[in-house]
């Protein structure tokens, strides 16, 4: 019966469809069910579902939203996208609901900080330089030229062999011009292997500085460089002077070659034999392209060209005044470099209190002499008349550093180079930079340029998202309105007038072109402060000390609260850069201790340079290790021989 009756349980065990749920009578029983009415609601969703476990895609209604397709934006609008320059209004469009600023293309720093802190991280000396030294090395005993470089360019006193006892400095001196002459080619090759490329960075960032202050139009074509050498100036003159138009494998520092230079001419003048004779086995092997180059003993009239024809012209003296031992012989130099003709005066020295004293005085001589030519009935006709700082001074009057007789601080400056194989095994040292300080000064003739007034490039990234946020901060909440067909726009509301108030107080650099933005920069910075000291980079502030206009040390605080863009430039500064933007706070003026009677005088600004923090350690030389070894000797036996006696103490106490 049950099994005619009713499915067999394994049937119910089966999983049911779901059209079987439509009824509530028991499976079990031999009737049909009669139709139940339901209510067209409960129909509907019913069918809904069906639909919906069926797998067929439920058709859209009438007033469903349409899908967003991919809209393309017009040309000009591409065109602002790709090159970084879209900028958000504070009025709402349609494409202001998805696009988002992009300042990628701007740097973190403002263009006017970055114009001032533009310089050289580390100097590289170029392989076709490497490559020319390499080969007088194989020439010579590695032995003797180890010999000779710490003979000439070491201080015997350091017996830790330390990296200070190292510098690029040479002034030796023979007592017969036949020793002179024996250790002339020595002497020549030492130089080459361990001052050469030492002067070659400071001589490259100081050309490679006036270069970027001067116009783009400036090119150099010919170079007359007293003191010189192995030939530094020549080599970076060559290298940093370059046709903009070059190959593309020779665009990289490490690929410049000589024969790609715009110097058409270059004169040395120099006696030392010696150095001069390496400096043409330097260019044995090397194309020099259109540059024909010329050695000279001394500075002669032919040589001299017309004040008219100097424009391009450099007269360069690098590490040369130092070694002179009078007065009477650096004047006469100085004075030979303003006679030449040439415009651009550029005279470089050691980061030493003769090397600053020997740039100061030479600076206060050609600015006399420039002020003497508007005295001079002879000059009413030249063109030019005068002379003018260039770098590092923001001025034209005395050094507020330089008291002759009392020096005390230097204005000297420091360069980084990446030293090549042959300086670290000449050494025998494994570091692989080194850090050359130099003073410098470079004149050129005619008058200063007039402060133009205007401050153009003072935001950056940094400057741009923060005015972006305190406009979005200033801008009123808009509130939604129900809009109904018969109701007619105002034609203006609270949110535009609230918006064109902040556009109109908002300052916003003029949208000017790279070279015109350049050249703006180059005038402000002839009065801009340089940074004659490291910053001093607290959390909240940072000081900064430097030469001004006005011709004083003044020292500058620039806090947080001045402005996240000026903070930040302040920050990344370095010593040595020039500071566009003028301090929250009025400067404090820093004087140094003058000495009379051979006694101080107290004066306000007392620490000027000074920096505090802990001071570096000395090192230990093999004298004082030694003493402490030995007493750390003495000290472990007697430890040792009061161990043993405890000991035997200890046993007979317990026996």
């Amino acid at each position: 019966m049950f099994r005619a009756g009713c499915r067999g349980l394994r049937a119910l065990r089966r999983p049911s469809s779901a059209s079987s749920f439509g009824s509530s009578a028991p499976a079990c029983s031999p009737q049909i069910n009669p139709r139940v009415e339901l209510d067209p609601a409960l129909r509907d969703l019913l069918k809904d579902v069906d639909m919906s476990l069926g797998g067929k895609k439920r058709s859209r209604g009438p007033h469903a939203p349409l899908k967003r397709e991919l809209e393309e934006y017009p040309e000009p609008l591409q065109e602002n996208i790709a090159s970084g320059m879209v900028i958000s209004s504070p009025v709402s469009t349609e494409l202001d609901d998805f696009i988002e600023p992009s300042y990628d293309n701007i740097g973190r720093k403002s263009p006017a900080a970055e114009f001032g802190s533009y310089g050289i991280g580390s100097v590289i000396l170029p392989l076709e330089l490497q490559n020319s030294i390499n080969l007088i090395i194989s020439e010579t005993d590695k032995r003797q030229l180890h010999s000779d470089a710490q003979r000439l360019f070491q201080d015997r006193s350091d017996q830790d062999n330390s990296e200070d006892s190292w510098d690029a400095d040479y002034d030796t001196k023979y007592r017969t011009k036949a020793q002179a002459r024996q250790h002339a080619d020595r002497d020549g090759s030492a130089f080459a292997s361990i001052a050469l490329p030492a002067h070659f960075s400071a001589i490259t960032a100081v050309l490679d500085h006036v270069k970027r202050r001067l116009e783009p139009e400036w090119r150099v074509e010919r170079i007359i460089d007293w003191g010189a050498g192995t030939g530094s100036g020549l080599w970076s003159g060559a290298y940093t002077f370059q046709e903009p138009h070059v190959s593309e494998e020779h665009k990289e520092v490490v690929d410049l070659i000589v024969s790609n230079t715009t110097v058409r001419h270059y004169l040395g003048i120099d006696k030392r034999e010696g150095l001069v004779m390496v400096g043409k086995r330097l260019l044995r092997d090397i194309d020099t392209g259109p540059m024909r180059v010329s050695w000279h003993k001394s500075f002669r009239e032919d040589d001299a060209i017309p004040r008219s024809e100097g424009h391009y012209t450099v007269a360069l003296s690098a590490f040369m005044l130092s070694s002179l031992t009078t007065h009477v012989a650096r004047k006469a130099l100085i004075k030979e470099m303003w006679s030449s003709g040439a415009h651009v005066l550029v005279i470089i020295d050691h980061n030493t209190k003769e090397g600053f004293a020997s740039i100061a005085e030479a600076r206060d001589y050609l600015l006399n002499v420039g002020r003497k030519e508007f005295n001079d009935p002879e000059a009413d006709n030249w063109d030019i008349r005068g002379s003018h700082v260039v770098a590092p001074c923001p001025h034209d009057g005395h050094c507020p550093l330089h008291f002759p007789g009392d020096i005390k601080l230097v204005c000297g400056f420091s360069q980084r180079l990446q030293r090549p194989s042959f300086v670290r095994l000449t050494k025998h040292s494994g570091k692989g930079h080194e850090d050359m300080g130099y003073s410098y000064v470079v004149i050129r003739r005619g008058p200063r340029p007039n402060n133009p007034g205007t401050e153009v490039g003072r935001v950056g990234r940094i400057g741009l998202t923060a005015l972006e946020k305190e406009l979005e901060s200033q801008t009123p909440v808009k509130e939604l309105v129900l809009h109904s067909e018969f109701e007619s726009v105002p034609p203006a509301t609270q949110f535009d007038s609230v918006v064109e108030d902040l556009e109109e107080n908002r300052v916003i650099d003029e949208p000017v072109t790279p070279a015109a933005l350049n050249a703006a920069l180059r005038l402000e910075a002839y009065h801009w402060p340089r940074l004659v000291f490291p910053p001093l980079k607290k959390s909240g502030h940072i000081i900064l000390d430097g030469c001004t206009p006005e011709g004083k040390i003044m020292r500058m605080t620039v806090p947080k609260s001045q402005g996240k863009q000026p903070f930040y430039d302040a920050r990344k500064s370095n010593w040595g850069d020039i500071f566009p933007h003028p301090p929250k706070n009025p400067p404090q003026e820093r004087v140094q201790v003058q000495r009379m009677n051979g006694k101080e005088i107290p004066v306000r600004g007392a620490d000027i340079g000074k920096r505090g923090g802990k001071a570096k350690e000395k090192g230990v030389n093999y004298e004082s290790l030694a003493i402490n070894m030995k007493a750390h000797r003495k000290k472990s036996r007697r430890d040792k021989i009061y161990s043993k006696e405890n000991e035997s103490w200890g046993q007979e106490y317990d026996r």
